[in-house]
C-alpha cells in the first residue's frame, strides 16, 4: 500500500491482518469522526462519521488502509445509501468477517439529519460466541 490517497475507492486499498483469535466472537469498532464525500447533485462537500462494527473470521483490517479507503471518498460525488452499501460489500469482499454493521452519520443539511445502517451476517456464522453487539449472534 503505497502512501498516497488513492483517487477512487477501491477494497484493494484495503491491507489486512490475522485475526489474532480466530476461534472467539469479540467485536470490533473503528469510528471516522471525519469523513467527507461529495452531494452528487450539487458537489458540495458532506460531512459525517462512519462506524465499523465488526466480528473477524479470519481477517482484519488495518487502520492505515482504512484511513486511505475512506478519504478516497473525499472526491466521489455519491449519494448515502449507495456509500454505506459499497463500504459495506468492499469490506466484506476484503476480509469476508462473519459479521460487520457499518453506519454512516451525516451532519444535517438543509434541516435533515441522515443515518444509514447495512449488515451482513455470513451465512454459516452461528454467532454462537455471543458477541453482545445485537446482530442476533446472542
Amino acid at each position: 500500500m503505497s502512501d498516497v490517497i488513492a483517487k477512487k475507492p477501491s477494497p484493494e486499498i484495503l491491507e489486512l491482518f490475522d485475526n489474532p483469535y480466530p476461534g472467539r466472537d469479540f467485536l470490533i469498532t473503528h469510528v471516522c469522526p471525519e469523513f467527507t464525500s461529495l452531494c452528487p447533485k450539487t458537489g458540495q462537500p458532506d460531512y459525517g462519521t462512519i462506524t465499523f462494527e465488526y466480528i473477524a473470521d479470519k481477517l482484519c483490517v488495518e487502520l492505515k488502509s482504512l484511513k486511505f479507503y475512506l478519504q478516497a471518498y473525499r472526491n466521489e460525488g455519491v449519494f448515502y445509501e449507495r456509500l454505506t452499501n459499497q463500504i459495506l460489500d468492499d469490506m466484506v469482499a476484503a476480509m469476508k468477517p462473519r459479521y460487520i454493521k457499518v453506519t454512516a452519520d451525516f451532519t444535517p443539511r438543509g434541516g435533515l439529519h441522515s443515518k444509514i445502517v447495512a449488515q451482513y451476517v455470513a451465512p454459516e456464522w452461528s454467532g454462537e460466541g455471543g458477541c453482545g453487539c445485537g446482530c442476533g449472534g446472542e
